[in-house]
């Protein structure tokens, strides 16, 4: 296991594009840390560049003691897990796992007991005789954690592997991954665009958006305490509900929506988030808004309520036995202490308002 430190870390491309802007992450020794944003927002580069697989435009990568800047992939001492299998298709499972063990010219002994043994771990030992192809996605993507296991590296890195399965498949193989951190202990770096994957695997969290990092931080701290627009948005489903407005006296005022703030903040301009289990059935006198019910969906557990609010459409996370439907209109309040502030500039920095 080691510790993972990258400094000031760039990637520019001839063309003058730039997939990666001024990063600096450190993994502690044995750490699960998440990499999520959307699509091109420079992620799944950043882990290309910590594996050697991207040569580093400026900037210092290092794994353990060692600056690995320009040592080639099969020299840094980890282990890579893709989207796609990329198993040997005319290979027996025990084979495809120990194919790398078997270049690096490994005893048959060690090797065979490798083997074996991370086989136990992922639960396929009665799967080492057959080939890929009579192999389930999620068997088959046991078999790419089992040859990234057998090699015991310093840290695996991880380009969305689980993306080809399907939902249920997902679930099962995100409660594997938890459970072989904890067995392993090794230090993880996860590339994910799913937030479900990252909120529920990850020791911490790092969003990127543009090639830059917009937060670090735990699940729960991210969620309670978004840096900023991007982040308050991105993290959580359904999305957090923005209404444009403006704070003054000591509340946020926006179309026909007036409410006290709980803490003191700045007067101006503002966006005020909210997210949707914030939003709760109010009676009349106490109510924030009065509003009329776009769409209900009824999902067993819960029921999510679709209305304009303020002027912007907006989604409330209420309870599985609401009545109402659409084209009714229900009151609804603010959970007290529950919003957010954020600029209303295009950076929306958290505002952080002080207690009152």
């Amino acid at each position: 296991m080691a510790e993972i430190r990258i400094s000031e870390l760039w990637k520019r491309y001839p063309n003058g594009f730039e997939a990666v802007k001024r990063v600096n992450l450190q993994v502690a020794d044995g750490e699960f840390v998440v990499l999520v944003g959307p699509s091109g927002c420079g992620k799944s580069t950043t882990l290309r560049l910590v594996a050697g697989l991207e040569e580093v435009s400026s900037g210092e990568i290092r794994i353990g003691d060692r600056l690995v800047n320009n040592l080639p992939p099969a020299e840094r001492d980890i282990a890579m897990v893709f989207q796609n299998y990329a198993l040997y298709p005319h290979m027996s499972v025990f084979d495809n796992m120990a194919f790398g063990l078997k270049m690096r010219k490994m005893p048959q002994a060690e090797l065979d007991q490798r083997v074996r043994r991370a086989a136990e771990v992922l639960s396929i030992e009665q799967l080492l005789d057959r080939r890929p192809r009579e192999l389930s996605g999620g068997q088959r993507q046991r078999v790419a954690l089992g040859r990234a296991i057998v090699r015991d590296p310093s840290a695996f890195l991880f380009d969305e592997p689980l993306s080809n399965l399907d939902a249920k498949l997902r679930v099962q193989m995100r409660t594997e991954l938890a459970r072989l951190h904890g067995r392993l202990g090794s230090t993880m770096i996860y590339v994910t665009h799913d937030q479900v994957e990252a909120m529920t695997l990850g020791d911490r969290i790092v969003v990127m958006k543009d090639g830059v990092i917009q937060q670090v931080a735990g699940p729960l701290e991210l969620y309670e305490r978004p840096a900023n627009r991007f982040v308050a948005g991105f993290i959580g489903s359904p999305a957090m509900n923005f209404i444009s407005g403006r704070v003054s006296g000591g509340s946020f005022s926006a179309e026909g929506l007036s409410m006290p703030l709980e803490r003191t903040a700045a007067e101006g301009e503002a966006v005020l988030g909210v997210r949707p289990e914030d939003l709760v059935l109010a009676e009349a006198g106490e109510a924030l808004a009065e509003v009329g019910l776009d769409v209900v969906e009824h999902m067993g557990h819960e029921t999510l309520a679709y209305f304009d609010l303020a002027g912007v459409p907006a989604v409330a996370r209420l309870e599985a036995d609401l009545t109402a439907r659409p084209g009714e209109r229900i009151h609804l309040r603010i959970r007290p202490g529950s919003e957010h502030l954020f600029a209303a500039d295009e950076e929306g920095a958290r505002l952080d308002a002080r207690p009152s």
